[in-house]
């Protein structure tokens, strides 16, 4: 994200609602709308003429101003704030990330989140031991003033929310703000809320689906420090945290466990690539004293990132569209290698996909890369 720092207007926080809640926008779609436009008003003006130059033959369903309007007003029912991620109170950790999302919905103690985090997940079907050991080591790391980041799935992430309510702790949801998964923790929500802070990306009222948890996960390593594993069995969705975390350039850390129990395998795999071990609160302290995320200045500039807004001229990007289009394919391509493949400029080629993923033609994978749909 490399919007500069502001507060929004209440006009112009209804568009960024709107943008990301448009068909086929997703959070890098969102920025680069804004980089290309400058404003989120001037992209949904142009969002039909781009779906249409992709090949999209149906009207695109852009997100009505009635729409956002019930959703800021649910909001506001609900005593939870929208924070956009070029505003201050947003996150700035998770400001950093390439796909952060742009609007987040912020329950509870919303200052909870200026803290230095560090992530806590782990197994769902945890063994007694494994989340003993996550609550001792939350309570432990939120007394030396760590704000402890997990899910609240079952498992391990109700362990370590449980030893840290008392410090601090945040719950990042897969559905709506509103929606508690799974059920039965719907008290120890309600004690988040009083004592920590909760977010979600997600519409309110939004039922939480499988294709929501890979998003929640992004969420719970890019407002941390570094994500600690604490039992995962190899196909475990706390891998895919852990994964994000390295892609996010955030620390990774494992406990050891038991090479019987199949739950350990995916953490012990983790120690095998060179994750950090940690025993005891200590460890996780030294692994992250005097880390800190990356500031959205020090980002890198890549190919999601011109220079500055750039319009490509029609007579290219006519010429331009059959070369992507004949350089991509079912399995996924970086955007780099794509630029390199069609020998077009990198802005012809970022506008060409844009096109067609608002044309539902392209879809857009982890680490920068797209893929025919």
């Amino acid at each position: 994200m490399t919007q500069p720092r502001r507060p929004l207007t209440e006009a112009e926080r209804l568009d960024w609602l709107r943008l990301i809640r448009t068909e086929n926008v997703g959070p890098i779609t969102f920025h680069r709308l804004l980089e290309q436009y400058g404003s989120a008003g001037k992209a949904l003006d142009a969002l039909p003429d781009l779906a249409r130059r992709g090949g999209r033959a149906k009207p695109l369903r852009v997100a009505s101003k009635a729409e956002a309007d019930r959703e800021m007003e649910a909001n506001r029912r609900l005593g939870t704030r929208l924070l956009c991620a070029c505003e201050p109170d947003y996150p700035e950790p998770l400001a950093a990330v390439d796909d952060a999302p742009p609007v987040i919905s912020v329950a509870g103690h919303a200052y909870l989140l200026k803290r230095r985090a560090i992530a806590i997940v782990g197994a769902r079907n945890a063994s007694l031991n494994a989340k003993k050991f996550a609550e001792s080591l939350a309570r432990d790391l939120g007394t030396a003033g760590l704000l402890v980041v997990s899910g609240l799935a079952r498992g391990i992430d109700t362990a370590a929310h449980a030893g840290s309510l008392g410090s601090g702790t945040a719950a990042v949801l897969a559905g709506g703000i509103d929606v508690v998964y799974p059920p039965e923790n719907e008290q120890l929500y309600r004690d988040i809320l009083a004592q920590g802070v909760a977010v979600a990306e997600c519409a309110v009222g939004t039922q939480p689906q499988a294709r929501h948890f890979p998003r929640r996960n992004r969420l719970i390593s890019g407002l941390s420090l570094g994500v600690l594993v604490v039992e995962a069995a190899l196909r475990s969705g706390s891998l895919i945290t852990a994964r994000m975390a390295l892609e996010q350039g955030r620390e990774v850390m494992a406990v050891p466990g038991s090479p019987l129990d199949p739950r350990c395998h995916g953490t012990n795999d983790l120690l095998r690539q060179g994750a950090t071990l940690v025993e005891r609160a200590d460890d996780v302290l030294r692994a992250i004293e005097g880390l800190r995320p990356p500031a959205m200045s020090e980002r890198e500039r890549d190919l999601f990132r011109p220079a500055g807004p750039v319009e490509p001229d029609e007579s290219e990007l006519s010429r331009a569209r059959a070369i992507v289009l004949e350089n991509l394919g079912p399995s996924p391509v970086t955007i780099d290698e794509l630029v390199r493949g069609c020998q077009l400029s990198a802005p012809v080629v970022l506008t060409v996909v844009l096109e067609l993923e608002l044309a539902g033609r392209v879809q857009r994978l982890p680490g920068h890369q797209v893929s025919l749909t």
